[in-house]
C-alpha cells in the first residue's frame, strides 16, 4: 500500500480523535501514526474478539496498576472504532529501545504479572460439584492418555521389525509413561487438599502472554500491550503457556526459567493447592503423546524422518520440563525444612 493509501484509510478513523495523521508506517495490524499530536499506534481487531478487554484494562487502571499502554478514548468517550468491518484502537507509541539484557527485562515482565494478578486476584466460588466433575473429567482423560501408551508400545514390541519411530518411542515411554504418572498423582493430591473446599482464587490474565507483548518506554519501565485475550482466570494460565514456549529447546538445565518462576512467587506467592495443580500441568507429557498419536494414526507412506525429529523435540520438552518441576519440589522442600527448623520447639 502506497503512504497516500495509508494516509487515507487511516484518516477517518483518526476523525474520531481529532488527529491528523503526517504520515503511517505500516507493522502488519498495526500503524505507526505521525501526526499533529504526537506519534499513535493504531491497532486493528477482529469485530469478534469485542471490546471486553477494555473494560479489564479499565478495571487494573482503577486499581492502581498502570503497567498497561494506555487506551485512549475518542472525543464522544468510545474505546475502539468500527470501520470497514473491523475494529480499531488508539495507544501511544512506545520506542521499545530498551538495551538492558533480556534476563533483567524478563525479570521486570515476571515481576509486573505478578503485581497485575496481586492487584486483580478475587476468591471466587466453585460448587463440590463442579469441582468433582472437574477432577473425573481430567481422571478420564488421563487414563485415556495412558490407555493409548501401553497400548501402543504393546503394539511396537510385537513387531520383528520395529520403523525408527517405534523404536525411539520404545527408548523414551518409561520417561513418558512416569511423567504422565507423576502428572495424575499431583492432580489427585490436588483434589484431595480441595475437595471440600468451595472457595478458588482467579485473576486477570493477561492471555497472550510474551516478552513481545513487554515494551519498554524511554525511561525504562515496562508495559504489557495485547491485552485482547485478558479474562478472569487461574494464574496457572499465564505462566503454563510462556514457560511451555521457554522449554522448547535442546535439552538444557534452564535454571534461567527456574528464576522466573521463583521471582514471581516472590512477589506473588502460589497457595498449595496452586502449586499442585501448575505442578502436574507442567509435568504433562501432551506434546510427546500428540506426535506418538498423530504417527499412529497416519495412514502409510509416513515421512518417517520428520516424525522421528518431531518425537526427539518433544522429548527434550520433556526433559526441560521434568527438571523444572523437579527443581521446584526441591526447592520447596528445603525451604519447608527450614521453617521448621527455625520453629521453636
Amino acid at each position: 500500500m502506497s503512504d497516500s493509501n495509508r494516509l487515507e484509510s487511516v484518516s477517518p478513523i483518526l476523525k474520531n480523535y481529532f488527529i491528523e495523521p503526517y504520515f503511517v508506517e505500516d507493522f502488519g495490524i498495526v500503524q505507526k501514526i505521525y501526526s499533529n499530536k504526537g506519534t499513535f499506534a493504531l491497532k486493528k481487531i477482529p469485530p469478534n474478539i469485542g471490546t471486553d478487554f477494555i473494560r479489564h484494562v479499565h478495571l487494573l487502571y482503577q486499581k492502581g496498576f498502570n503497567r498497561i499502554v494506555p487506551i485512549y478514548p475518542t472525543m464522544d468517550g468510545r474505546y475502539a472504532v468500527l470501520h470497514e468491518n473491523n475494529l480499531y484502537y488508539l495507544m501511544p507509541w512506545m520506542p521499545n529501545d530498551q538495551k538492558e539484557d533480556r534476563e533483567h527485562k524478563s525479570q521486570q515482565l515476571f515481576r509486573e504479572l505478578a503485581r497485575l494478578h496481586t492487584l486483580s486476584a478475587k476468591e471466587i466460588t466453585v460448587s463440590k460439584e463442579e469441582r468433582t466433575e472437574h477432577y473425573e473429567k481430567t481422571i478420564q482423560q488421563l487414563e485415556k492418555h495412558q490407555e493409548f501408551l501401553d497400548g501402543f508400545i504393546d503394539e511396537c514390541e510385537k513387531k520383528t521389525y520395529m520403523s525408527p519411530f517405534e523404536l525411539l518411542y520404545c527408548l523414551y515411554y518409561n520417561e513418558i509413561n512416569q511423567a504422565l504418572r507423576f502428572s495424575k498423582s499431583k492432580f489427585e493430591e490436588w483434589y484431595e487438599n480441595t475437595k471440600e473446599s468451595d472457595k478458588a482464587r482467579m485473576v486477570i490474565t493477561h492471555g497472550k502472554l510474551s516478552s513481545e507483548h513487554f515494551l519498554f518506554d524511554d525511561r525504562g519501565y515496562g508495559f504489557f500491550i495485547n491485552f485482547e485475550n485478558a479474562r478472569y482466570g487461574s494464574p496457572i494460565h499465564d505462566l503454563l503457556p510462556y514457560l511451555s514456549r521457554a522449554l522448547n529447546t535442546s535439552p538444557k538445565r534452564n535454571d534461567t526459567a527456574l528464576d522466573w518462576v521463583f521471582h514471581y512467587f516472590k512477589y506473588f506467592p502460589f497457595k498449595e493447592d496452586e502449586k499442585l495443580l501448575f505442578n502436574s500441568y507442567l509435568a504433562l507429557p501432551i506434546p510427546i503423546m500428540q506426535v506418538a498419536e498423530s504417527y499412529y494414526r497416519k495412514q502409510r507412506p509416513k515421512n518417517e524422518m520428520k516424525f522421528v525429529r518431531q518425537l526427539q523435540h518433544r522429548y527434550w520438552h520433556l526433559k526441560n520440563s521434568e527438571y523444572i518441576v523437579m527443581r521446584m519440589t526441591e526447592i520447596e522442600n528445603q525451604q519447608n525444612q527450614a521453617k521448621e527448623g527455625a520453629q521453636p520447639q
